[in-house]
């Protein structure tokens, strides 16, 4: 029985163990052509480059378990983030409560999404393009002109290792802390998306509403007809895309300590979130995939990017290549497709 479990879970996940291998082979030679090599600080950078699009990506996972995409999540991310470098600042609750505010915001507007899609009952394809527009729309009224004033206490502590978080808000004990010597060297931006998926998405998929999304993304006329809640089950996923989306906004704005209503740039993390989807073992048919494959995702993307600048490609050609990694991924998840004969097959 154990045999047949591991078996069946290994070809479910097939796609999430291809990202993995893949992620590893291609950062290892990464960092072994790196003039710095496997240090402390070259992964800090590689963090910080990785962080928002991982949070992107997260977002965008959701809608396409349900078997759509979401073209907002970038649009969100840039409207927080344009919220973020208004709020967070000042004492430390008043930082605090414009964390708390920002992702809030991101949040209601998943959540508005959601509600469009299920009692508009549009495609969230359409919904959330209008949505998008919206909310580049709201994030030139609230910040016209790139700028902002972010905490530069908490910008230096969350984009730098455990130890630069310690000694920055008095913790570190000159190094000596017994908890710190362990971890000093990790990068903060790691630790954080990793607490996202651990303390936000694994119960969310564990949870009634969790397995709900993956049933309608499988097949939503069983799902239905096994009473399962699925208009819940599409406005939890449209939220929690926006929860995530704010995050990545929110960790942009410290990041660069401003906020910028950018179109491209709204646009570009878009595009990327879902190459980052596809790349993480998702299916854009809906009903296989997880975050955590998308946060490998993204990794993968920023990774093929560190490499635009170890081999000096010219950055006319940057674009022509990344699209080409995204059609390929797309092609390898559209070959599991083409060779079964009962499409229904493709949901057992």
């Amino acid at each position: 029985m154990r045999g047949t479990n591991l078996k069946r879970w290994l070809l479910q996940n097939v796609g999430f163990g291809t990202a993995l291998l893949l992620l590893a082979v291609l950062y290892i030679s990464y960092n072994m052509m790196h003039p710095r090599g496997f240090s402390s600080a070259v992964a800090v950078q590689n963090a910080n480059e990785t962080a928002a699009i991982a949070f992107v990506a997260m977002a965008q996972t959701l809608p396409v378990l349900l078997g759509g995409l979401d073209l907002s999540v970038g649009a969100v991310m840039t409207l927080t983030s344009c919220i973020a470098s208004h709020l967070v600042s000042g004492s430390p609750a008043q930082i605090l409560l414009g964390m708390v505010l920002t992702l809030l915001s991101g949040t209601a507007f998943g959540l508005m999404n959601g509600l469009i899609v299920v009692y508009g009952r549009i495609q969230p394809i359409i919904a959330t393009l209008a949505t998008g527009a919206v909310a580049v729309g709201l994030a030139l009224l609230v910040r016209p002109k790139p700028g902002g004033d972010v905490d530069g206490d908490l910008n230096w502590a969350l984009t730098n290792s455990v130890f630069d978080f310690a000694d920055t808000y008095g913790l570190a004990d000159g190094g000596n802390a017994w908890w710190l010597r362990p971890i000093a060297n990790v990068p903060v931006p790691v630790i954080l998306v990793a607490l996202i998926a651990i303390l936000v998405w694994v119960p969310f998929r564990r949870s009634v509403t969790g397995r709900t999304v993956y049933a309608i993304g499988s097949a939503e006329g069983p799902a239905f007809m096994s009473g399962l809640p699925i208009h819940r089950a599409k406005i939890a996923a449209f939220t929690m895309g926006g929860f995530f989306a704010a995050c990545g906004g929110l960790y942009l704005a410290i990041q660069t300590s401003s906020g910028n209503a950018d179109i491209q740039q709204a646009g570009a993390y878009t595009l990327n979130s879902i190459a980052a989807v596809v790349l993480g073992g998702t299916s854009l048919l809906g009903g296989i995939g997880s975050a955590i494959g998308s946060i490998v995702g993204a990794m993968i993307l920023r990774v093929i990017s560190f490499y635009f600048r170890i081999l000096d490609i010219d950055p006319l050609l940057q674009p022509l290549i990344e699209g080409v990694v995204l059609l390929v991924a797309v092609s390898f998840g559209a070959f599991r497709t083409l060779r079964v004969k009962n499409k229904l097959d493709l949901f057992r």
